[in-house]
């Protein structure tokens, strides 16, 4: 389904928009949960991919398709590694067998795990037959994608003697190992990272029974970030429901759209966006997205849409994502008008003053390409091919977007 956004204005100049709970956090709850049933989840997250990992967790076959959903495939990979006698084959999307997961792999053998390749080396799918894994100390790439890191500590502290993770080389990500340390903490899983070394110890307890609810998602706000930092001065937009001390490291979205003139207020669970101030033209807006690389493409094309030079640095996980994001990125952009060049971990998007209308914007199976392009609807008429895509994270983000007042034709 092709959708077209009018040129759009808000009209009510303060609105307000629930958003469903973090699909990083849910996850990762989700199989904790399957791990130590006494655990209760509210607020989970109504994305696809959310709703992959619990039928997955639920499922009995011996055949598990997770689509698109990377999280997933990763979490799972180490959960089914330590499902005791039981044997399944984990597959994905066309493109899931072409996104590695190789490293991973490694580390759980290193462990003690029994998993093969099904098709090609180094990607999906595959065959796990789960096993008591009784090895306790292994080894990553600091810089690889954190997923990998927090499926290894998800499952850690039902491992026989723990684990002891040691990262070689600068860290990337952190706020996302972090927030996984948290959840386990939150639930009275015991851990340290000190230095580049993380260590879980085993857990022989039960788990005390609890409620959990998962906070909503940063990821999500940040697009309405990016319409507030379109809008004139004045306007405001409400979310629901967000902490200000958050384990999300999209959270940093706070301080970065401040150089948006978009100012950032905190009450009873909500989190308020107002439009205070006007931008410099002459700016050049510089990020280092490393610990926070899904937001990249909302601020690239914040820029765009301002006219603003940018310079966005710490993207190397983007082009293992749903497509690759940086040359997606670049396509799109162009499209539009813009003049963007990129290397494989950086972007630099050159000042423009005209946005091209009507343009379709291919979304390539990735969710966030479509929510970030949207807000150019605020500046010119866009059209975004294969709209439903969002239901990997925001199902009900063009219900949302109309309800404050944009302009959309199905």
């Amino acid at each position: 389904m092709n959708i077209t956004l009018q040129k759009s204005k808000i009209e009510n100049r303060h609105s307000e928009i629930t958003i469903t709970g973090s699909k990083s956090e849910s996850n990762r709850l989700l199989l904790l949960q399957a791990l130590y049933p006494t655990i209760n989840l509210e607020n989970v997250s109504n994305s696809d991919d959310s709703c992959v990992m619990t039928d997955a967790l639920k499922s009995s076959s011996n055949l598990v398709d997770i689509h698109h959903a990377g999280t997933a495939m990763r979490f799972l990979t180490a959960y089914f590694s330590i499902q005791e006698g039981r044997e399944v084959t984990l597959t994905g999307s066309k493109r899931m067998k072409e996104r590695p997961i190789q490293i991973l792999v490694e580390a759980l053998k290193e462990l003690g795990a029994e998993i093969s390749y099904v098709e090609n080396e180094g990607f999906p799918p595959i065959k796990i037959t789960g096993k008591k894994l009784t090895k306790n100390k292994v080894s990553l790439k600091a810089n690889v994608s954190s997923q990998y890191i927090s499926a290894l500590l998800l499952i850690a502290s039902k491992l026989e003697n723990g684990i002891e993770l040691t990262l070689e080389g600068e860290i990337t990500s952190v706020p996302y190992i972090k927030m996984t340390l948290s959840l386990l903490d939150e639930i009275g899983v015991e851990s340290s990272f000190i230095g580049n070394t993380i260590t879980v110890k085993p857990n022989t307890k039960n788990i005390t029974p609890k409620t959990l609810t998962v906070e909503s998602d940063w990821s999500s706000a940040s697009y309405y970030f990016s319409i507030a930092a379109l809008c004139e001065v004045g306007t405001e937009i409400t979310l629901s429901s967000y902490k200000e001390n958050s384990l999300q490291g999209d959270s940093v979205l706070v301080d970065i759209y401040k150089s948006f003139g978009v100012e950032t207020t905190f009450k009873n669970n909500s989190v308020t966006l107002k439009k205070v101030s006007t931008i410099n033209r002459e700016s050049v807006i510089e990020f280092d997205l490393a610990n926070a690389p899904d937001i990249a493409q909302t601020i690239a094309v914040t820029c765009f849409a301002l006219g603003l030079p940018c310079n966005l640095t710490g993207l190397h996980t983007l082009k293992i994502k749903e497509t690759d994001r940086l040359v997606a990125l670049k396509t799109e952009i162009e499209k539009l008008g813009g003049t963007v060049e990129i290397t494989d971990k950086s972007l630099h998007l050159s000042a423009s003053n005209t946005i091209k209308e009507y343009v379709p914007i291919a979304t390539y199976n990735d969710h966030r390409m479509a929510m970030a392009f949207a807000p150019i609807a605020l500046k010119a008429p866009i059209v975004i091919e294969d709209a439903e895509v969002v239901s990997k994270s925001y199902p009900t983000f063009w219900d949302d977007l109309e309800s404050i007042g944009f302009k959309i034709t199905k």
